[in-house]
Formats: structure tokens, C-alpha cells, sequence
């Protein structure tokens, strides 16, 4: 470790030596009573009207002793502290906190006048409410960490900052309710971000793979979310927090597959109306993922499986395909899977154009041509809007869709039991940190029923999940 000398020129060579990139610039400058002093800065990240005006300007007056208490007495900046160590004094100054040298003192006085680039806090894209609050996260940690602050005015709300990324330096929060949360999840989680060892941290979803107990599963094993509210919901059940620094979206742990088929807004509306919506979502999802296969096995194994009239509906509009039921579904598939991902790709002020020429003049030109079906398009976008019912799991369901979509092409209705029953297993064996994935329901939790597909009224949840094994029980208290 490199220290201060207090020989102005030796310490400015020395950290321009650690930061030689031609934007770290250096300005040097006398006080009234011929002190020398140097500011080293970043000149993207620092402010440097505040740089002027709260430092250099009270120091070009300055008449007193070359103290560092003395010094940092006489400048206007809120934010002083002082450190001797030149590596740490390049990291504030990569920050955007301007670092401040001057001749005779073994120390160095480092100003918080950064300049902070960030968008206005809004709803997030990714969950819109017509009830609740509206705030969403953003990319700045301060001010992500503010929103939960706000939310939570008790000391018990604990705040840990840990630096992840060797070159990126990324600070990233770990947020939980001290006698809430649970301490064996807390230091797990602590001690597998210290424990990454790796070169940059653009994005909070590069810590999934780091915090997830199995490498590769298929499903997600950390819960994900853009709205404070949401999260603080979650810290306050029990669950650890992570916000990443350059990151809207926030992580929770541990993470259970029923938070996906629950919404924000569930808890805003009448306890009628969340549960029809919540069994709303999961009978889309089954339908969207089921529907083509069973459409498939229908055709090639069972067509008892068809009303008399709908299989004569069907008979005729297969009759003139020249693909094999199987081969004509999995293209339909492909073909809406490009359009997803074109539509999602493309700017804006195209996506419209887009639409209209995928789902009308291709969907319309291939049934007149005699290519596809129309039952094949009309299953598969019904599937395909489906899916969009619990956005959270269309990664997994897209892939278990396309499997079985083949099991029930070349085995038929056999090849889908077995398939939902191996993915039933491989669920039901899942855990992570400790608290099963299918929990309430595998195990049963009758307590926690009360808040899983069925949502009973805020005055029948007096507890906390007994899944996330949280110390301080209740949350809600009699009278």
C-alpha cells in the first residue's frame, strides 16, 4: 500500500501513475498565504462548478494552518473525509469525488461534488398497476436505496454495501429487517458477493448466477422486481434484498414460484378479485403451455380427444397441408418466436409495421396458400398471448411449451404426463437457501395457503410466511 508523502509533486505523479488516462486531470493553484494545493478529478464524473465554488474558490483565500481539520473547516463542501492511502484515493477519484493534495500534509481531503447522471424515478415498464404506487427503481443506488429507506423509518432496516468487480468497482446494497430476516440466509448471501471474483458488474442479473444454489436449473432460483414497494413487501416477510449499483432491477431472496403468479396490485383490490386474477394467470399459463401439445397428440394418436364437430372442423382444414401436424406447429412456433424477438428488437416507430405485416399479410397469406392451418395459428398466438399472463416465467415456460410440443409429437399424450410429471419432481426437489420452491404447497403450509393462489383479507395474514422460517412471527397484532 502506497501512502501519502505530503511532497505535492511526488504524491501527484504518484497518482497520476495509478490513473494515467488523459481524462484524470490535475489543477493546481496557490491560497493567499502561498499554500500550494492540487485537485485530481475525473472530468466526466466531477461537478466542477462545485468543485469551484465549494473548494477551490474558499481555499484561494484561505490564511490559516495546513492541518487537514483547519483545512476541511474553512470549505463549504457537505461531504469531507480524509484518507492516506493513494490506491483507495484513485478509487474516489473513478467515483467522481474529486481528490484534494497539498504541500506538507500526509494526507488528503476528498470532496463528494460527483456529478450524478441519472433518469427521473417512474413506473417501470415491466409492471404497470391501476392500483397502488407507481415509483419504480432506477440506476442509481443512492437513490434506489432512498426509496426503500423511505419506506421502512426504523433502525432494524440494515444497508450493507459490498464492492463487486475487480475493475468495475460495483456497489451493491444488502437490504433486510434485523430480527425479521434470516441470519443464516443473511450471511449466505453476504458471503457469496464477496466471494465473485470478476472483472465488471454491468447489471444485477450477472448476481444470479452467483447467488443461485444450482448452476443450472431450470427454473430461476432469485426473485426479481423494479417496483420498491414489492421489495420492501418481501424484506418485510422475511426475505434479503440486493440492489446492484447501474441496475433497476432489485433481487430478493429466498425466492418461491408463487411470487410470479402474484401482482402488487392483488393487495390493493378487494380479496375476491386477487384471487380470480391469480387463478386467472395460472390457468392461462397451463392452457399456453399445454394447448399445442395436446393439439399435436390429438391428431397423430387420439382423436377421441376432439368434439365430433370439431374434429370435422379440423379435417377440413388440414386436408391441403402438406406438413406433418407436428412439423406444421413447431414452424408456426419458430415463426411467432422471431416475430417476439423482432418486435422487441426493433425501434419503436417500426414494432407497429411490424405487427401488421407478421400477423395479418404473413399469418393470412400462409392459410390462403395453403401452408399452414388456420387451428395452428389460432392455438399457437392463443398460446403465445398466454404465456404473457405471468411475464416473469416466460423464459422457462416458452422452453417446457417446445418440449412438450415434442414429446407429444413423437409419443403423444404419454410422452406429456410423463414430461409434467418429471418437471412436477424435479420442482418439488428444488430448494434454495434452505426454503422449498413449491412451498406452501410441497410442503404444505396451511397457514401460508391463506396468500398463494386463494388471497384471503389483510386481517386473516396476521403472520409472516412460516416458509421463510422468520424469527419475528407476527406481523400484524390483534387489536
Amino acid at each position: 500500500m502506497i501512502n501519502v508523502t505530503g511532497n505535492l509533486k511526488t504524491d501527484t505523479e504518484a497518482l497520476k501513475k495509478l490513473l494515467p488516462a488523459e481524462d484524470i486531470l490535475t489543477f493546481s493553484f496557490q491560497s493567499e498565504n502561498g499554500t500550494e494545493f492540487t485537485a485530481v478529478f475525473a472530468d466526466a464524473l466531477t461537478d466542477k462548478e462545485l468543485l469551484g465554488e465549494q473548494i477551490v474558490k474558499p481555499l484561494r483565500k484561505y490564511l490559516g494552518k495546513t492541518k487537514a481539520e483547519e483545512v476541511g473547516k474553512g470549505l463549504n463542501a457537505p461531504e469531507l473525509k480524509q484518507e492516506k492511502s493513494l490506491e483507495a484515493l484513485a478509487g474516489e477519484v473513478l467515483a467522481g469525488n474529486p481528490v484534494l493534495l497539498w504541500e506538507g500534509m500526509d494526507k488528503a481531503l476528498i470532496a463528494g461534488v460527483k456529478k450524478v447522471f441519472v433518469r427521473a424515478v417512474a413506473e417501470p415498464p415491466t409492471d404497470v398497476t391501476i392500483k397502488g404506487p407507481r415509483e419504480g427503481f432506477i440506476e442509481d443506488l443512492k437513490i434506489n436505496t432512498s426509496l426503500v429507506r423511505r419506506r421502512f423509518k426504523t433502525g432494524e432496516l440494515m444497508v450493507e454495501t459490498i464492492t463487486v468487480g475487480r475493475r468495475s468497482n460495483t456497489c451493491v446494497a444488502v437490504c433486510y429487517l434485523k430480527g425479521t430476516s434470516g441470519e443464516k440466509t443473511v450471511k449466505e448471501v453476504k458471503k457469496k458477493l464477496q466471494a465473485i471474483n470478476i472483472d465488471i458488474l454491468p447489471d444485477s442479473s450477472y448476481l444470479t448466477h452467483f447467488l443461485a444454489e444450482r448452476s443450472y436449473s431450470l427454473v430461476k432460483q432469485v426473485g426479481t422486481t423494479e417496483k420498491p414497494d414489492i421489495f420492501c413487501a418481501k424484506i418485510t416477510e422475511g426475505r434479503v434484498g440486493i440492489i446492484a449499483d447501474g441496475s433497476p432491477i432489485a433481487l430478493t431472496l429466498p425466492y418461491l414460484l408463487i411470487e410470479d403468479f402474484q401482482s402488487s396490485e392483488d393487495y390493493f383490490v378487494p380479496p375476491y378479485r386477487a384471487t380470480f386474477t391469480r387463478l386467472l394467470r395460472l390457468l392461462a399459463l397451463i392452457v399456453a403451455i399445454y394447448l399445442p401439445a395436446f393439439y399435436i397428440a390429438g391428431q397423430l394418436f387420439k382423436l377421441q380427444l376432439f368434439p365430433v364437430k370439431l374434429l370435422l372442423t379440423i379435417a377440413g382444414s388440414i386436408r391441403d397441408i402438406p406438413l406433418s401436424p407436428s412439423l406444421e406447429m413447431l414452424l408456426v412456433l419458430f415463426v411467432l418466436e422471431i416475430l417476439n424477438e423482432a418486435s422487441i428488437r426493433m425501434p419503436k416507430y417500426v414494432g407497429m409495421a411490424l405487427s401488421v405485416v407478421g400477423a395479418l399479410v404473413l399469418g393470412e397469406t400462409a392459410v390462403t396458400a395453403g401452408f399452414v392451418s388456420t387451428p395452428a395459428i389460432i392455438i399457437i398466438a392463443f398460446s403465445g398471448i398466454g404465456l404473457y399472463a405471468v411475464p416473469n416465467l416466460i423464459e422457462v415456460t416458452s422452453v417446457v411449451r417446445l418440449a412438450m410440443l415434442l414429446v407429444a409429437g413423437s409419443v403423444g399424450t404419454y410422452g406429456i404426463i410423463l414430461l409434467t410429471a418429471f418437471i412436477l419432481f424435479y420442482l418439488a426437489a428444488t430448494e434454495n437457501y434452505g426454503t422449498p420452491l413449491l412451498a406452501p404447497f410441497a410442503p404444505q403450509i396451511g397457514r401460508d395457503l391463506r396468500d398463494s393462489f386463494v388471497k384471503y383479507n389483510l386481517g386473516s395474514l396476521p403472520t409472516r410466511p412460516k416458509t421463510l422460517k422468520s424469527k419475528n412471527k407476527r406481523r400484524l397484532s390483534n387489536g
